[in-house]
């Protein structure tokens, strides 16, 4: 019954329109964390909203602006 669960949880969150996967975050730049991004760090979007997010780093954000 709790792999179900699990299962489940995880269907969810990747059907969620706002989630790009973690594919798309690296290619980007960026890197999936769960919870919330370090210092020195900025969410950039989310791998599987709202749980794992796609954080890059705050250089290259300035560098390439």
């Amino acid at each position: 019954m709790g792999i179900l669960v699990l299962v489940l949880i995880f269907i969810s969150l990747t059907q969620h329109g706002a989630a790009h996967g973690p594919d798309v975050c690296k290619h980007n730049g960026g890197l999936c964390r769960v919870g919330n991004c370090i210092s020195g760090e900025y969410l950039a979007q989310f791998c599987f909203k709202p749980v794992i997010l796609c954080c890059k780093n705050l250089s290259l954000a300035t560098t390439k602006s």
